[in-house]
């Protein structure tokens, strides 16, 4: 069973079609990257996968469920139990720690936030992030990337969806980034979906994907 499966997913920003019909099949464990020209709407392809974006016609069903019949509540569940994400500009809050960052999604959600530490330790450890009470804003930017992806990935979510997650770093933090993101998804097994930019990133991929005209094409 595919986690994630989209089928002829349509989205219109006014009389602009950006998204014309995309078909997308997402296996347990992969990484696959999206690529594209700036403004063809990678991006807007993410927030329809991460289902924060309703306005879209197709069907998108995410470990089995089917997104569009799920009513606010069910949906909510189905965000916190098996999705998490990172924005390319990270989205933290200065002046709280690393710590703090990270289980915001839980106090957001309700969650156990006992669980939710413990969880935030593990990843921060294995992100190599200080969790003292250090504020995030005297953090080196690679540091508050790594800090948005242990939100990300605080609640073991099935799929992490990240939005161009290096485009600020050097090749040095990149490969650092990417290579904690490696070592995560063999410990946990989600799958992740990420538009990316960087040849090097794209040489670790398992599937490239080109979105074109507003169609997912293969890169073979």
């Amino acid at each position: 069973m595919s986690l994630l499966k989209a089928r002829n997913v349509i989205r219109h920003f006014g009389e602009m079609q950006v998204l014309n019909g995309v078909d997308l099949d997402v296996a347990d464990g992969e990484f696959l990257a999206i690529v594209g020209r700036s403004g063809v709407g990678k991006s807007t392809l993410l927030g329809v996968l991460g289902t924060h974006d309703p306005d879209y016609t197709g069907d998108l069903s995410i470990v089995g469920s089917s997104v569009n019949s799920l009513d606010p509540a069910e949906l909510a569940t189905l965000r916190r139990e098996h999705l998490g994400y990172v924005f390319q500009d990270f989205h933290l809050l200065p002046n709280l720690t690393a710590m703090e960052n990270v289980i915001l999604p839980a106090v957001f959600s309700g969650a156990d936030l006992s669980a939710a530490r413990k969880q935030a330790d593990e990843v921060l450890e294995h992100l190599s992030i200080r969790i003292d009470k250090t504020p995030t804003s005297v953090l080196s930017r690679g540091e508050r990337q790594r800090v948005a992806v242990a939100r990300g990935l605080v609640n073991r979510p099935s799929i992490l969806l990240a939005d161009e997650p290096s485009a600020s770093l050097d090749e040095q933090s990149e490969s650092v980034l990417f290579d904690l993101l490696d070592g995560l998804r063999e410990v946990q097994g989600f799958a992740l979906i990420a538009v990316v930019h960087s040849t090097a990133v794209l040489g670790r991929a398992d599937r490239i994907l080109k979105l074109q005209e507003g169609v997912l094409h293969e890169v073979v």
